[in-house]
């Protein structure tokens, strides 16, 4: 499809959510004019998250899409443009970069800050999507605490997994690890401290059937896939740890990253190895993948950008 050249743009953010928007708000307020293209899920992957009680600010929590558009008003005060639209080329050996939207429109950027986040792989049930933040969670550390006392569920056979059935046993009452195989992917540090937790019940050869529940979750069906029968556990936590991938594809030609996609960036920084280009948020961070963190990255990419800009001499 033939693109038009229409605009350039001084700093451009590709992408929404904790880290975009601190970025847009730091990078207005020092005078760059930040552009920033929404991307597929406005927001990020706070909009499918019904409470947050972990972010700094907000003493009785908030539901997610209400902080999103919250941080997306503060972003427009100081001047960011916001608009929706879909990186979906890039290149970064021009000079300037060049940045291809919805297939279509082509900009050009003195700087271009990513923060085009993670996604979370799920199991593909109708039943997942639609209890989705209504008991169903890809993120034990954010939401686990609103199931303190209660029995709960997760899948998934990695380190993440088993470091966060940990966590949700000093939690929850019972923990359910459902693992398709007869072993686990995670370390073996990882597995003893599962293995050896009274609160966790590893089923093993296990796959989920079905998550149960008309409005919030109240069981999970899993299945035995040696035996083939199937059980139902009563639960009001279904979380799902099956691992992430961040939605860095179109950058990979140009940017360093690691084997699953993440981008790599300067230590202390947020520097790509491409000048004028930074990262931040999910895209970068595959350890702590909190909206909080994300910010704060999303400040350091701003920050980046600006000097960036001032040592060129504009």
């Amino acid at each position: 499809m033939a693109t038009t050249s229409s605009e350039h743009i001084h700093c451009l953010i590709v992408g929404s959510g904790p880290a975009g928007y601190t970025a847009a708000i730091y990078a207005a307020r020092a005078g760059l004019n930040p552009v920033m293209y929404q991307g597929l899920q406005p927001g990020g992957q706070l909009t499918i998250t019904n409470d947050v009680e972990n972010f700094p600010g907000y003493p009785d929590g908030v539901m997610g899409p209400a902080m999103m558009e919250d941080l997306k008003k503060q972003a427009e005060r100081f001047g960011t443009d916001i608009r929706y639209g879909i990186a979906t080329a890039v290149d970064f050996e021009a000079h300037p970069r060049r940045i291809t939207i919805d297939e279509k429109l082509e900009l050009t950027a003195d700087t271009v800050i990513i923060a085009t986040g993670a996604s979370a792989r799920w199991l593909g049930l109708p039943s997942e999507q639609r209890l989705n933040g209504s008991g169903v969670s890809a993120c034990a550390v954010c939401d686990g605490f609103f199931y303190r006392g209660k029995d709960v569920a997760i899948v998934g056979a990695g380190d993440t997994a088993a470091e966060e059935a940990t966590y949700l046993a000093n939690l929850c009452s019972k923990v359910y690890m459902i693992v398709r195989k007869g072993e686990m992917k995670a370390s073996k540090i990882m597995q003893k401290r599962v293995l050896d937790n009274p609160k966790i019940e590893v089923l093993w050869h296990t796959v989920t059937d079905e998550i149960l529940g008309e409005h919030v979750v109240e069981a999970v069906r899993v299945k035995n896939v040696l035996e083939g029968t199937t059980r139902e556990l009563a639960i009001e936590g279904f979380f799902v740890a099956i691992g992430h991938d961040p939605n860095s594809k179109i950058f990979q030609p140009y940017l360093h990253h690691d084997d699953q996609g993440y981008l790599k960036t300067l230590p202390g920084t947020s520097k790509t190895n491409v000048d004028g280009v930074f990262a931040c948020g999910d895209v970068q961070d595959f350890t702590y993948r909190q909206a909080v963190t994300a910010a704060g990255t999303g400040c350091m990419a701003a920050l980046d950008a600006e000097r960036y800009l001032a040592a060129l001499g504009d």
